[in-house]
């Protein structure tokens, strides 16, 4: 019987864990990816004491302190919570495994956002990427587009400048929104030629040659022609919420699907807790707001077991 287990391995999670620790909770962290998406950012410059650091060594850093205080990791994916009568949990888990929970915080962030057009899944790992840091490199000397306009699309077509010849940015608003620093750098790659911007513009359908791709086909003409010859398709366009865990244990939801919690990061059932990009934060979805909200819930649910 863990007096916390937490659910998610991002900035959220091991935040908490190491909350948990300082108060002496007992606690487990079962993740199904280690990191979270965090983990694929290609430079994180506003986690503070860091000027400059990648995503993945910066979850290492947590992950690392966290078990330095106790914290015990189970690599699985939780598919059911059940609350019993005495207000305690059991955490069901793909891998069959089962533990018992006095709180349990959830913090399983979000799934990337899906195109869920033709010849998307078709050519996935074969042009079509989700991860500008993990596949980069792959196409060194290559056409390649991103397709989104937040600031994230807007950091991966500025790393894949590293490799590709030449990044197209495809949006379909008026103008992209980066944050003023990341616009400023892609205004200077636009200069040197190493980024283009269509704006204005929705990808209808990749198509490629049976083996890789070849083009994508916009819904507008762009210098003539609806179809863009290039080699890499990255797809940046947000992430959505998981469902599928919350909705049988009652848990309430905004109409997006997020958690609401309120500011002690309490959900509609008692004992259970939520941080990091699942809830409903009016806020941009940071890792520093959700390590935040990681150890106010680990305080909460501290006090919360003193009073029962």
């Amino acid at each position: 019987m863990y007096d916390i287990v937490i659910i998610g391995g991002g900035p959220a999670g091991l935040s908490a864990a190491i909350y948990a620790n300082r108060y002496k909770m007992s606690n487990l962290v079962i993740t199904r990816e280690r990191h979270g998406l965090l983990a694929l950012t290609h430079l994180v410059e506003n986690w503070p004491g860091e000027i400059k650091i990648s995503g993945m060594d910066l979850m290492e850093k947590l992950e690392k302190h966290a078990v330095s205080l106790g914290t015990e990791i189970v690599d699985d994916e939780v598919v059911k919570i059940d609350k019993k009568e005495d207000g305690t949990f059991n955490v069901i888990t793909k891998g069959g495994k089962e533990y018992e929970a006095k709180t349990v915080l959830i913090a399983i962030g979000m799934e990337r956002r899906k195109l869920n057009i033709p010849g998307e899944k078709e050519y996935l790992n074969h042009g079509v990427s989700y991860c500008a840091t993990c596949d980069g490199a792959l196409f060194t000397g290559r056409t390649v587009s991103v397709i989104g306009g937040s600031d994230a699309a807007a950091k991966e077509a500025l790393l894949l400048t590293q490799y590709a010849s030449k990044v197209y940015i495809i949006y379909r608003g008026e103008q992209i929104h980066p944050e003023p620093l990341n616009m400023e750098a892609v205004a200077k790659k636009i200069e040197e030629g190493k980024i283009e911007i269509i704006n204005n513009a929705n990808v209808k359908e990749i198509k490629g040659n049976g083996n890789v791709v070849i083009s994508v086909i916009l819904d507008r003409e762009y210098n003539g022609s609806n179809e863009l010859p290039l080699q890499g398709v990255f797809v940046e366009i947000g992430s959505v919420p998981n469902d599928t865990l919350l909705k049988p244990i009652g848990i309430e939801l905004d109409a997006k699907g997020h958690i609401k919690i309120n500011r002690r990061a309490e959900t509609s059932v008692e004992g259970i807790y939520a941080a990091g990009d699942i809830v409903d934060d009016p806020f941009p979805k940071q890792a520093i707001t959700g390590a935040a909200e990681g150890a106010v819930a680990v305080m909460c649910a501290f006090e919360y077991l003193h009073k029962r």
